[in-house]
């Protein structure tokens, strides 16, 4: 697919480093220098513009909310002139009010720390993340991936003990028996299921009124793409697929998905959906897309903007999947 790579997290190029991560003492060099900048986060919302929500907001790394913070701190790589750039968590600050669609399936809320100016607030990512430039998206997903599986494996899965944070953020060691761990990255399958001229289409419960999206589900252990594009298929809808093909692939940090966009031929067309996996499911054909794409149909709103269903669903209806 041509346009694989223009999906959101899709990738920036950015010089990742990864050479640098072991070096404790080039790390502390880095985190010193006065052009060095450190990108915050709260609970896994990045700090971005508060009006135009369009790009991270950056601290250098001697600001004191972030100055002490290095030994937690994660190495995110270099820009095209060598300025080194990190996060920091600072999700041990606690607001004097907390939203009730805080990490909710649609968080409109912002968070403004008392040391930061007013012009800046923790946003939710999966709301800002089609306004982000390719590099700042690429940051931002980095981090929170980070971020969260730190904060889910904070004691080792071999002997129990804690954990510390080793490798610029991008190992955990166990404090007793040293064991090294990896950030981990579950696969998963989106199909983009058609027949003819219709796609298949499906909504899981306390989805927005009229949300539809592309089915998905995770890989099983000993199966191949393909394979695992056939059973989720016909788990829940009860199609079953011919021809599958890989079109493009998606960073997807609500916690740590790495979603993989196929293309599947079905052979059949009756739906039989599994309510213990899905709500709904239905055939949408091309010119009822359109409309809902365009906020003009009565019963069918798109997928959310920046998801890799929206992508390909586009790419679908523009005859790009090539």
């Amino acid at each position: 697919m041509q346009h694989a790579e223009t999906v959101t997290f899709g990738g920036s190029a950015l010089d990742r480093a990864a050479h640098l991560r072991g070096d404790a003492q080039q790390m502390a060099q880095l985190w010193q220098k006065p052009d060095t900048q450190v990108v915050p986060l709260w609970r896994g919302k990045p700090l971005v513009l508060a009006e135009s929500l369009d790009q991270l907001h950056w601290l250098r790394a001697q600001d004191p909310l972030v100055s002490a913070r290095q030994c937690d701190a994660v190495f995110l790589g270099l820009d095209e002139d060598g300025q080194a750039r990190f996060a920091a968590d600072l999700s041990d600050w606690q607001p004097d009010v907390l939203p009730e669609d805080l990490n909710a399936f649609v968080d409109l809320s912002l968070q403004h720390h008392p040391d930061l100016p007013e012009t800046v607030g923790f946003a939710e990512l999966r709301r800002v993340m089609a306004r982000l430039s390719a590099r700042d998206a690429e940051y931002a997903a980095m981090a929170r991936g980070l971020f969260e599986w730190h904060r889910s494996h904070g004691f080792c899965s071999n002997c129990g003990a804690p954990n510390t944070r080793s490798f610029a953020g991008w190992q955990a060691t166990c404090s007793s028996c040293g064991r090294h761990h990896f950030p981990r990255t579950d696969p998963v399958v989106i199909m983009l299921i058609t027949r003819g001229n219709s796609v298949l289409m499906g909504r899981s419960p306390g989805w927005p009124e009229g949300m539809y999206s592309l089915l998905a589900g995770f890989v099983e252990p000993g199966e191949t793409i393909e394979a695992a594009v056939r059973r989720e298929t016909f788990e829940e809808a009860g199609i079953r697929v011919g021809g599958v093909s890989y079109l493009a692939s998606q960073p997807w940090p609500f916690p740590a998905s790495l979603m993989m966009g196929c293309r599947g031929q079905a052979v059949t067309d009756d739906i039989k959906i599994d309510p213990e996996e899905i709500e709904d499911a239905l055939w949408v054909s091309r010119e009822e897309m359109l409309l809902s794409f365009a906020g003009e149909h009565s019963e069918i709103a798109p997928a959310r903007s920046g998801a890799i269903a929206r992508f390909l669903l586009e790419n679908w209806l523009a005859d790009r999947l090539d």
